[in-house]
């Protein structure tokens, strides 16, 4: 059983050791409501995908759980989160217990997946652009291209990353973070939209405030990478996230901004991730497969989480 918890969107599902998904369900993140409200909601979708179902004429069993969550995580508890206000909320609130439960970051589990099926490679960056923005860094070095996490495995903030210092404040309590100028949730608001893809939408069809705020969100991400670049220097950047729809809307100025912040080097690749939005619930199915293996091991029948 696998669940990728979003600021807007609950993705929970059951998936097989070999990454299918055979089966998917959304609930809405009561974010507005407050943090003890998302841990409930959190809770009640894991104790309901945890009963068997029939799929396809197939009785499945989840034999584990992967909770994928954002911002500062251990695999005890989830130590922040800017998007829901948590702090120190242990594993345990999550669960009934009924079934083995990995807990990990978010953005650094789809990257886990982008591995495993996805387009990913060595010296990587994997960036998806939703609620909130941090990435997954892949470096060649650490442990044959496995996802380098840091000293306390909090490495990828780069959302946080200061692109204009003293500009709009950002809920981590910072100011001037990317996130608050380019995330697809700051773009949506800052237009007096609902959602990313109507700013697109406006900014497209010539509307010139949408186009602004659209201009500067690019620009942010240009600069962000542009310091990423220079010191990790990757060999490709993959989009993913609900921003990454945008497509070419997206991609053609992020590449030309990122080139042009790139004076005396070429700009590494800008590519869209190959799972979509898939990627965040593949990882979190890769977590349920390590809490099955680490806690009850041997083979599982059905479903890899």
């Amino acid at each position: 059983m696998a669940i990728d918890v979003g600021g807007t969107t609950l993705k929970g599902g059951l998936i097989a050791q070999d990454g299918t998904i055979l089966y998917r369900e959304r609930r809405p993140t009561p974010r507005i409501e407050g943090p003890e409200r998302v841990i409930a909601a959190i809770s009640a979708f894991v104790a309901d995908l945890t009963e068997p179902r029939t799929v396809a004429g197939a009785l499945l069993r989840p034999q584990a759980v992967g909770l994928a969550v954002p911002g500062l995580v251990t695999p005890e508890r989830a130590v922040f989160s800017a998007a829901f206000g948590w702090r120190d909320v242990p594993a345990a609130a999550f669960t009934d217990g009924r079934l083995p439960l990995a807990l990990g970051h978010d953005v650094r589990s789809a990257g886990e997946a982008e591995l495993a099926y996805g387009s990913a490679a060595a010296d990587a960056l994997y960036l998806p652009i939703g609620t909130g923005i941090a990435g997954a860094v892949v470096l060649s070095g650490s442990l044959s291209g496995s996802l380098y996490g840091g000293a306390a495995g909090w490495a990828g903030q780069i959302g946080h990353v200061p692109v204009h210092p003293g500009g709009l404040p950002c809920p981590c309590g910072q100011r001037g973070c990317l996130a608050a100028y380019a995330s697809a949730a700051s773009v949506a608001a800052r237009a007096g939209e609902t959602s990313a893809e109507d700013v697109v939408r406006r900014a497209a069809a010539g509307d010139e405030p949408a186009a602004r705020v659209w201009a500067e969100a690019v620009e942010a991400l240009a600069l962000g990478l542009a310091t990423y670049t220079l010191v990790l220097d990757p060999s490709v950047i993959v989009v993913g996230g609900g921003l990454s729809l945008a497509g070419d809307a997206l991609l053609t100025p992020l590449r030309a901004r990122l080139a042009a912040r790139l004076a005396f080097r070429p700009a590494p690749e800008v590519r869209v991730s190959a799972l979509g939005v898939d990627a965040g619930l593949l990882g979190a199915g890769l977590l349920g497969l390590r809490a099955r293996r680490e806690q009850g091991g041997g083979h599982v029948d059905d479903l890899g989480a």
